[in-house]
C-alpha cells in the first residue's frame, strides 16, 4: 500500500522490521523500488535477497532489468543479471526473455538481441514487439518489418503495440506500397482507432502526403491524448502551414488536455517569423505558467523564435538567464547571432566554449563558420578552419559544406576547393553549394562544370541546383551554349514546374535578352505570385525597358498583390531607367507609406534612381549614416558622385567606407575607376586600378579595364591604351574597342581608330557603332571620300545609325526630338524660341564649332546642322514651358557634342537657370556658364 501511494521511505521502513521476510515480500519491496524509480535501492535489496538464501523469480529478475534498462549506470548489471538467469535456468522465462530484449534493444544491441530472440523456447506478441521495437529505434526498419512478416507467419496476431511499432518503421522505411499493406492490416483488424496506433498512423499519412486521411482519422478518433494533438501540429507545420497548428491548439485546450514540451516547442517554432511573434509570446507566457520554461528544450524554440523574427536582444535575454542549457542551447544561440550578422557575438560565444572546455559538435563549428561568411571575417574563418582540422572535423560533410559557402561568399575559390578535395564523399547539398559559390564569383565555366560532374556521379538536381546554375547566365552568347540546355534538363527532370525555377528561367532569358522567351514564361505562369512578377519588372528594367517595367508594376499592384521590398525597388528601377522623377517621387511617397523607408534595400533603390534623375538634393536627404550602410549602399553613394562629375566627393566616400571598416569589392572599383575617368584623372585612376589588385586582391575585370582605356584614351594618351589592351589578363571585348575607338575620334587619331574599328567589326560585323564612330574620325581628318565609302557599306548591309535621340517631361508629358525634327505640334514655337537663343548667345562671343559637324558641306549649312541637334530642340522646348526659375533637364541617348556643350554652358549663364543635361555616361550640371564636368566628358 506504502508503495502504491508513493510512500517509499515508510514501505522500506516496514520491510526491515519484518520478522521473517519471504520470496514474496522481496519480491514486492524490489519491484516497489523499481516503480518509484529507487533503481539503486532495488540493486541493493537484491544483493541482500541473494544473501538471505532466497531465490529470486522470473517476475524480480525482469523487474530488475526494466531497472537496467531505465538507468544508463546499470547496464553492466543487467548483463550481470542475464548471467545470473542464465546459472538459475530463468532466461527462458518469457518475461524475463521480454524484458532482456528491451535491454539489448534499448543499448543498440540489436543483432545481440536477435540471437537471444531465436533461441527463446517461447515467444508472444509481447516478445515480438521488444525485438521490432529495437530495431525500429536502433534505424534498422528493413529487420523491423521483416520480423513482423516471420510473426504473422507463425500466427502470433499483433496487438496496439505491435501495431504501433510497425507503422513506425514503415515511416522510415518511406515505401508506399509496403506502407499500405500495413495499414490495411490494421484497418481490418480494428485497431485503427487505438490511441497508440492512431497517433503512429497519423505521422505514417503525414510522411505519405495523405494529409486528408490523418484528417478523418483524427476526427474518427474517439480517444486522444497529447501525443495525438502533438502529431496532428506536427504534421501542419511540416506543411508550412501556421494557422492550423495553432487552432489545434486552441481546441486541445478546450479537450482539457494539458501540452506538453513537445507541444509548445513544436508551436514556438511555427512563430517564427514576425507575423506570428504576438502567438509566439503568448505560448512563452503559457510555458512559464505551466512549468514547461523549465525544459530546456522549450527554451531553445523560444531563442531561435525571438531571433527568427528580428528580436535579437529578447533571444538573448532568454538565453542568459536559461537555468540550464545543454549543446543545443548554445548553437542555437551562435546560429541566432550569425543569422542576424552579428559575427562578433557569434564567434565570442565559440571562443567562451573552448575556452572552457564545454562541449562542442560539428554543428557548433558549422554555424560559427557560417558567422564568417564575409569578406570582413575571413581572417577568423581560417582560423576557425585550423581550428576544425586540429579537432578531426574537416571529413565531416555538414562542416565542409558550411566552409565551402564561407569561402565562396568570401571570394575564396582556391580554398573552397582544397576544403572539396579534404572530404570523402559529396551530397546535393555540396554541389549546390559550390555551384552557388563559382557563380557569386562569375566563374560561369567552373559552375557548368560541377554541374556536369554532379550529374556523373549520378546527383539528381533539385530545384536549388537550377537555381544557382541559371544564375551563371548573363550573357546573350550563353544562351544556346548554357541557358537552354539546362533549361532541356529542367524540363527532363521535371523540374521546370517548381515556382522557383520558372522564375529563375524568365529572369534568365531576360538577362540574355531574350525578352520574348521571358515574357512567354511569365505569361503561361498559372497563377503570378510576387516572385513572378518582380522578376519581369526587374528584367525590364535591366534592359532600358523603363515603361514596360512600370506598366508591369502598374499591373502588379491592379491584380491585388502585396507589394514587398523587391516590388518598390524594381518600380523605383524602372523611374530611374526612364529618368522619370515625378514617377520616381511618387514611388517614394508610396514607400514610406507602406512602412519600406527604413528598409537597406528600398534605400539603396530610391538614392540609386533620384541620382539616375539628376536629383543630387534627394539623394543626399536620404543617404543612410555610415554605420547603417550596406556595401550595395557605398557603391550607389560612390556611382552616383561619379555619374555627377563629383570626383572629391566620390572619394571622401570611398575614405570614409574604408574608415568604417567596410572592404570595397568589385563594383566598389568600377564607381571609383569611372570618377576617375570623369574627372580625367589618370595617376589617381593607375594608382586605385593597381591597389584593387594588391591591396584588396580583387582581379580586375572587363570593366574595370573599359574604364582605363577610357580614361587614357580620352586623355589623349592613346598608345599606352593599346599597349593596356595588349596587357590586359581578360580578353578585350567590344566595350573595351568601343571606347578606344571613342577616344580616336576625340582626338583624330585615324590609325588607332580603324584599328579599334577593325577588331570591333571581328566581334560583330553588324555593330553599327563601328562604322559610325571611325565614320566619325575620318570626317575630323578631312577623310571624306572614306566617310562616304563607310555609308555607302552601312547600306549595302542594311546598317542603320541608330539616331540621336532628346527628351525632356514638360507637364507630365515627355516630348523627344530628333535632329532638326519637326514632328512636335509646336515645332514652329521652339524653332523660334532657337533663333531667340541664338541671338542671345551671340552677344556673349558664342561662335558655332563646325569640327563637330559629320557632313561635307559649306560652313554655312554645317552651322544650320549643328544648330538643329536633337539636345538644343529639347532645351529650347524646356525655356519656352518650364516656369521661370525651375531647372531645365534634358536627357540624351548618346554623349553630347561639343558644341552642344558649350551652347548649355552660355545659356545657363544668358537665362540664370540651372539646366542638367544627362547622357549615357554622365550628367552634366550646367549654371552660371561653367559646367560641373569641367569640359571633359
Amino acid at each position: 500500500m506504502c508503495f502504491q501511494h508513493g510512500n517509499a521511505v515508510g514501505a522500506l521502513y516496514l520491510f526491515d522490521r519484518l520478522p521473517e521476510r519471504n520470496c514474496s515480500s522481496w519480491n514486492t519491496a524490489i519491484s516497489g523500488c523499481i516503480r518509484v524509480r529507487l533503481f539503486a535501492k532495488a540493486v541493493e535489496l537484491f544483493g541482500r535477497m541473494r544473501d538471505d538464501g532466497v531465490m529470486p523469480n522470473g517476475f524480480v529478475l525482469a523487474s530488475l532489468l526494466t531497472a537496467c534498462n531505465r538507468w544508463t549506470n546499470m547496464v553492466t548489471r543487467g548483463f550481470e543479471i542475464h548471467g545470473f538467469a542464465l546459472k538459475l535456468g530463468l532466461a527462458t522465462d518469457l518475461y524475463v526473455g521480454t524484458s532482456l530484449l528491451h535491454m539489448y534493444g534499448s543499448r543498440g544491441m540489436v543483432f545481440d538481441a536477435r540471437r537471444f530472440f531465436r533461441d527463446m523456447p517461447e515467444r508472444n506478441v509481447v516478445s515480438w514487439t521488444a525485438l521490432m521495437v529495437g530495431f525500429s529505434a536502433n534505424g534498422y526498419p528493413e529487420e523491423a518489418m521483416r520480423a513482423y512478416r516471420e510473426m504473422r507467419l507463425e500466427g502470433v496476431v499483433c496487438n496496439q503495440n505491435s501495431f504501433a511499432t510497425v507503422i513506425s518503421s514503415c515511416g522510415l522505411l518511406e515505401d508506399k506500397k509496403v506502407s499500405l499493406q500495413v495499414i490495411g492490416h490494421a484497418v481490418v483488424c480494428g485497431f485503427e482507432t487505438e490511441v497508440s496506433v492512431a497517433n503512429a498512423l497519423i505521422t505514417l499519412f503525414e510522411n505519405l502526403g495523405r494529409r486528408e486521411d490523418a484528417e478523418n482519422l483524427f476526427q474518427r478518433m474517439t480517444e486522444r491524448d497529447t501525443i495525438t494533438w502533438n502529431s496532428m501540429i506536427t504534421l501542419y507545420l511540416h506543411e508550412g502551414a501556421c494557422e492550423e497548428p495553432l487552432q489545434l491548439f486552441s481546441d486541445m485546450r478546450h479537450h482539457e488536455l494539458v501540452p506538453d514540451a513537445t507541444t509548445v516547442s513544436s508551436l514556438i517554432s511555427a512563430c517564427a517569423c514576425l507575423e506570428y511573434l504576438n502567438w509566439g509570446r503568448g505560448i512563452h507566457a503559457l510555458s512559464i505558467r505551466n512549468g514547461l520554461s523549465l525544459f530546456v528544450s522549450v527554451n531553445n524554440t523560444l531563442i531561435n523564435m525571438y531571433s527568427m523574427s528580428g528580436k535579437h536582444k529578447a533571444a538573448e535575454l532568454l538565453f542568459c538567464h536559461m537555468p540550464q542549457r545543454d549543446l543545443i542551447s548554445w548553437n542555437t544561440m551562435i546560429s541566432a547571432y550569425a543569422q542576424s550578422g552579428l559575427s562578433f557575438d557569434a564567434l565570442r560565444l565559440l571562443s567562451y566554449l573552448l575556452r572552457e572546455n564545454k562541449e562542442t559538435n560539428h554543428v557548433t563549428f558549422a554555424t560559427a563558420v557560417a558567422a564568417c561568411a564575409s569578406p570582413e571575417s575571413f581572417l577568423v574563418g581560417k582560423m576557425i578552419h585550423a581550428l576544425i582540422i586540429l579537432l578531426g572535423l574537416k571529413e565531416n560533410l555538414v562542416v565542409g559544406n558550411a566552409l565551402i559557402t564561407m569561402y565562396s561568399k568570401c571570394k575564396a575559390m582556391r580554398e573552397a576547393l582544397w576544403v572539396l578535395q579534404a572530404l570523402p564523399n559529396y551530397d546535393l547539398v555540396t554541389y549546390n553549394t559550390l555551384i552557388g559559390g563559382h557563380v557569386e564569383n562569375e566563374e560561369q565555366r567552373e559552375a557548368m562544370q560541377v554541374f556536369n560532374q554532379m550529374r556523373k556521379a549520378g546527383v539528381r538536381a533539385n530545384y536549388i541546383t537550377i537555381v544557382n546554375i541559371l544564375g551563371a547566365f548573363s550573357d546573350p552568347r550563353d544562351l544556346m551554349k548554357y541557358g537552354k540546355p539546362v533549361h532541356a534538363h529542367a524540363l527532363s527532370t521535371g523540374l521546370e514546374s517548381d515556382e522557383f525555377v520558372k522564375n529563375s528561367l524568365l529572369t534568365m532569358y531576360a538577362k540574355c535578352g531574350d525578352l520574348d522567351s521571358s515574357i512567354y514564361i511569365f505569361d503561361g505562369l498559372e497563377s503570378k505570385t510576387a516572385v513572378s512578377w518582380n522578376a519581369m519588372i526587374a528584367s525590364k528594367a535591366h534592359h532600358g525597358q523603363g515603361e514596360d517595367a512600370f506598366k508591369l508594376f502598374m499591373e502588379m499592384r491592379h491584380a491585388g498583390n502585396e507589394l514587398d521590398q523587391f516590388s518598390l525597388s524594381g518600380g523605383l528601377a524602372a523611374s530611374a531607367s526612364l529618368a522619370s522623377v515625378e514617377e520616381g517621387q511618387q514611388l517614394h511617397a508610396l514607400v514610406i507609406k507602406l512602412g519600406f523607408d527604413s528598409n537597406l534595400h528600398v534605400i539603396n533603390a530610391t538614392m540609386d534612381m533620384y541620382g539616375k534623375c539628376g536629383k543630387m538634393d534627394d539623394v543626399s536627404k536620404i543617404i543612410p549614416v555610415p554605420t547603417k550602410r550596406s556595401q550595395q549602399s557605398w557603391n550607389i553613394i560612390i556611382s552616383v558622385y561619379a555619374r555627377h562629375g563629383c570626383f572629391d566627393k566620390a572619394e571622401d566616400t570611398f575614405r570614409e567606407m574604408l574608415e568604417i571598416g567596410c572592404r570595397p569589392d568589385y563594383v566598389t572599383f568600377v564607381s571609383l575607376l569611372s570618377a576617375c575617368n570623369h574627372a580625367g584623372l589618370v595617376d589617381k585612376g593607375f594608382a586605385y586600378y593597381k591597389s584593387m589588385t594588391s591591396e584588396y586582391g580583387i582581379s580586375p575585370g572587363t570593366e574595370h579595364c573599359v574604364c582605363m582605356v577610357d580614361l587614357l584614351g580620352r586623355s589623349g594618351r592613346l598608345v599606352e591604351a593599346v599597349q593596356f589592351i595588349e596587357d590586359m589578363t581578360v580578353a578585350p571585348n567590344d566595350l573595351i574597342w568601343r571606347s578606344l575607338l571613342s577616344s580616336s575620334r576625340i582626338h583624330r587619331n585615324l590609325d588607332v581608330g580603324s584599328k579599334a574599328a577593325e577588331r570591333l567589326l571581328e566581334l560583330d560585323p553588324l555593330d553599327d557603332s563601328a562604322y559610325v564612330l571611325l565614320s566619325n574620325v575620318c570626317a575630323t581628318n578631312g577623310k571624306w571620300e572614306e566617310v562616304d565609302r563607310l555609308r555607302r557599306k552601312m547600306e549595302s548591309i542594311n546598317l542603320k545609325k541608330r539616331p540621336a535621340c532628346s527628351w525632356i517631361k514638360v507637364k507630365n508629358q515627355v516630348s523627344a526630338f530628333g535632329i532638326g525634327d519637326r514632328n512636335h505640334p509646336r515645332a514652329n514655337q521652339i524653332y523660334a524660341k532657337l533663333d531667340e537663343i541664338l541671338q542671345l548667345i551671340k552677344k556673349l562671343g558664342y561662335v558655332a564649332d563646325t569640327s563637330f559637324a559629320l557632313h561635307d558641306t559649306d560652313e554655312e549649312q554645317k552651322e544650320h546642322n549643328l544648330w538643329n541637334h536633337s539636345e538644343k530642340l529639347a532645351l529650347a522646348f524646356g525655356l519656352m514651358d518650364l516656369p521661370q526659375g525651375s531647372t531645365v533637364r534634358v536627357f540624351k541617348n548618346l554623349r553630347v557634342c561639343g558644341d552642344c556643350h558649350l551652347v548649355y554652358k552660355l545659356v545657363s549663364h544668358a537665362v540664370g537657370r540651372e539646366i542638367v543635361l544627362r547622357d549615357p555616361y554622365r550628367f552634366h550640371h550646367f549654371g552660371d556658364g561653367e559646367c560641373s564636368c569641367s569640359d571633359y566628358w
